[in-house]
């Protein structure tokens, strides 16, 4: 793996902001946040393709249509449990290239047409190079005079939204504290910086930055401790998605908040074996856990404690409606029912043959346990007065074969 410091110019602004800072130390959760935030050099807000099998890691989305429909398919449902409303805003938060959005209506317009007449889509993207790419791959539905909108969540009104705020793989990327325990009690990673050294970032152990840190833990019901958890114990914690899902429930005013990421449970996430955490870089589709070097050149990530979203979600006015991993969700929404009819085509054309096994590749992938189909899928609701509004497809557990 090729490896450098990174780019110059986002290295330099990270050296002033640590030599700006107290003690010359920034928090590692305001060093992420540069890293792959920086509006002029950050690594998600300066590239347009840092996604799919020519960036530096794929999603689920980039495997073919089929994710984007039957996640269409659940977001129809929801239309219907919400009394078919007229409009039905679907807003997805980091959107990527746009591939979901454009997947997700074509098949609404193609299979739903009620539904997609309905649609009102909202893009939340703070990157000026991937919202390019967005509404160049969406043109041709702004064309068609589908409502079509891109904003930052904060610039959305409060409780403007009837339908669906939903997101794939963006909470793993929202800045994490990692924190240390230690003989005298949890300290905090601070990214320090010293002209000359080689690397010239390094980490450094100090106070806890924010008093959230320390109650974390006691709040999530897993309290890491000697001697069970080894000295050294290093773990994050997501400030910034708790944050995150807050300002996501205020915009809300009805209907459904929908995420998908890789992660835990806390009791899972905090368990004793995982002695260093979930951090992980990618780069060139190649995975480390060192962020201090390719810095703006790499994604960081850290898994999502999902016991974390939905107790946020009980505080902030969200109803859990249920957790399932990703594989069991499609399969709910019929999967399995389009391999069946892969399995079952017949076809003489080598290149529809082809075709076919590409897709069953795919399929395959999406509720591989060992890839994306470990993923979970963690549903939340707002302002539902039936069972039915809470009951959704997606969560239906399949029968065991």
């Amino acid at each position: 793996m090729p490896v450098s410091l990174g780019k110059p110019e986002l290295c330099a602004v990270i050296r002033d902001r640590i030599q700006r800072s107290p003690q010359q130390q920034i928090p590692f959760a305001d060093f992420m946040a540069l890293a792959l935030y920086q509006p002029d050099y950050g690594y998600y807000t300066s590239q347009a393709e840092p996604l799919g099998m020519e960036g530096d890691f794929a999603t689920s989305v980039h495997l073919g249509p089929d994710f984007g429909e039957l996640l269409a398919e659940q977001l129809v449902e929801m239309w219907h449990h919400l009394g078919r409303p007229h409009p039905f805003h679907l807003v997805e938060m980091g959107p990527g290239q746009g591939l979901l959005a454009d997947t997700i209506l074509a098949y609404l317009q193609r299979q739903y047409w009620d539904c997609f007449a309905a649609v009102h889509y909202t893009l939340v993207e703070t990157s000026a190079a991937l919202r390019q790419v967005q509404q160049t791959r969406l043109v041709r539905w702004q064309a068609a005079s589908v409502p079509i909108d891109w904003r930052e969540l904060a610039d959305l009104p409060a409780e403007s939204v009837t339908g669906c705020c939903f997101s794939n793989e963006l909470v793993d990327a929202l800045p994490v504290h990692r924190v240390t325990l230690t003989a005298d009690g949890w300290q905090e990673q601070y990214v320090t910086h010293r002209e000359g050294a080689k690397p010239p970032f390094s980490l450094v152990l100090g106070p806890l930055s924010q008093p959230a840190l320390s109650s974390y833990f006691d709040w999530v019901g897993v309290v890491p401790s000697q001697p069970t958890y080894p000295d050294g114990y290093t773990t994050e914690v997501n400030l910034a998605a708790l944050d995150w899902l807050k300002e996501v429930a205020t915009k809300l005013h009805r209907g459904y908040v929908l995420t998908i990421d890789y992660g835990y449970t806390a009791e899972r996430y905090y368990s004793p074996a995982r002695s260093q955490g979930t951090l992980q870089c990618y780069y060139q589709h190649a995975h480390h856990n060192d962020p201090l070097i390719n810095i703006g050149q790499q994604d960081i990530t850290a898994h999502v404690d999902f016991t974390a979203l939905e107790l946020q979600g009980d505080r902030v006015g969200l109803s859990n409606l249920g957790q399932v991993p990703q594989e069991l969700f499609l399969m709910a929404l019929g999967l399995g029912d389009r391999l069946n009819q892969l399995m079952q085509m017949e076809a003489s054309d080598p290149q529809a043959v082809r075709y076919a096994l590409q897709r069953r590749e795919a399929l395959h992938q999406l509720m591989n346990p060992l890839g994306v189909g470990k993923f979970n899928v963690l549903i939340q609701g707002k302002g539902l007065e039936t069972l039915e509004q809470k009951t959704l497809k997606g969560l239906t557990l399949p029968p065991l074969m």
